[in-house]
């Protein structure tokens, strides 16, 4: 996109990463968790930062039908911390001890409870246990959290109650699930051999962890925005988001290769040591030779794997050709995603979720 058109998306998205950080970190909220210990962690990682991508389409989507965006406010802060529940348990199960650059809600309380000054005297193994029980209680927190946010929809921006209560059973029935069934496969997967799995397998994968969100984000906002479930712009923004939710988990995938450390915020190989069936392994595999394979083979799911191994697999995955496949698999998605806001009017939204589009297969973090 043009250097002024960029620098204006870039403008707007931080208006509402900061709209939505403001409603969510309001005390009226955060009064209500305690001890300290929960207070601190279920709001850590919105203090850490990050985008907030899924609230910005929300919103945009909002706007782009014709509707009033800050009647949408509650369900982007409310998407924002169902977000963020599943990334805390997320974290567990991927055995990830950074997030944005920072400890993880589990490592940062095994830390604490294995500091010998702490109030807490736990071995390393109780240290590790207390961790992730926080982190699980965490995440039903922010769960629990974000349905009960969803409400002001209609409590505070007068929003069809009728809508306001097939958005939370969309969002804790459809949408849940889906999550968790793309969450099963991935572990699954990560057990299986590369042979066994198809391109369409994975993509539908990634569609159910994270595509599936963005669908929603984009279904509320034009939802909230027409009070209309028949109205073509819902179905189109759906649509829309559906498609660059995949492209999005695809350039993820691709930086979790590439990217750099203070850009992702987490390690660089961190997929390649759990095992991840990713696309951008899945192609590299595919046209790997036989002595390529083993050597792929004896470092993917390998916990022990060291920097210098990773290192030289990362580097045999860029000369297969891995990572432009997948490239250019998220940038099609991108495309068809672009023909679904054909139903809509122009407005400056309709070139903001444009922009958000490009932007999802083109950032670094």
């Amino acid at each position: 996109m043009p250097a002024s058109d960029s620098n204006l998306f870039f403008i707007e998205l931080e208006k509402r990463c900061e709209t939505i950080k403001d409603y969510i970190l309001d005390e009226r909220f955060v009064e209500r968790f305690q001890p300290d210990v929960i207070k601190w962690a279920v709001t850590a990682y919105v203090r850490y930062g990050g985008k907030r991508l899924r609230p910005a389409i929300l919103l945009f989507s909002c706007g782009a039908v014709g509707g009033d965006e800050s009647r949408a406010v509650p369900a982007a802060a409310a998407v924002e911390i169902f977000h963020t529940w599943t990334l805390v348990h997320d974290d567990i199960i991927d055995r990830d001890a950074m997030r944005r650059g920072k400890p993880t809600i589990h490592e940062f309380y095994r830390r604490a409870g294995s500091d010998g000054r702490a109030e807490l005297k736990l071995t390393p193994e109780e240290a590790r246990h207390y961790g992730i029980s926080v982190a699980i209680l965490t995440g039903d927190i922010q769960h629990g959290w974000g349905i009960s946010m969803m409400t002001e929809l209609t409590t505070r921006c007068g929003v069809d109650p009728f809508i306001t209560l097939s958005l939370i059973d969309e969002l804790d029935t459809r949408v849940l699930n889906t999550l968790v069934e793309g969450e099963v496969l991935d572990i699954q997967f990560a057990h299986r051999a590369l042979e066994s799995l198809t391109p369409a397998m994975i993509e539908d994968m990634l569609w159910r962890k994270t595509g599936a969100l963005y669908e929603f984000c984009g279904r509320a906002g034009a939802l909230i925005g027409t009070g209309d479930r028949n109205h073509p712009g819902v179905r189109a923004v759906a649509r829309f988001a559906a498609l660059c939710g995949t492209a999005f988990q695809l350039q993820d995938d691709i930086l979790g290769v590439v990217g750099k450390v203070d850009s992702l915020g987490k390690p660089i190989g961190s997929d390649l040591r759990e095992g991840k069936r990713t696309l951008v392994i899945y192609y590299a595999y595919q046209n790997a030779s036989s002595s390529e394979r083993r050597w792929i083979l004896e470092v993917l799911g390998n916990h022990d794997a060291d920097d210098g191994e990773v290192g030289e697999i990362i580097e045999l995955i860029r000369d297969l050709g891995g990572i432009e496949q997948v490239s250019n698999r998220a940038r099609e998605l991108i495309e068809e995603a672009g023909t679904h806001l054909e139903a809509l009017p122009d407005s400056p939204y309709k070139e903001l979720l444009r922009e958000w589009a490009d932007f999802m297969i083109e950032r670094e973090f």
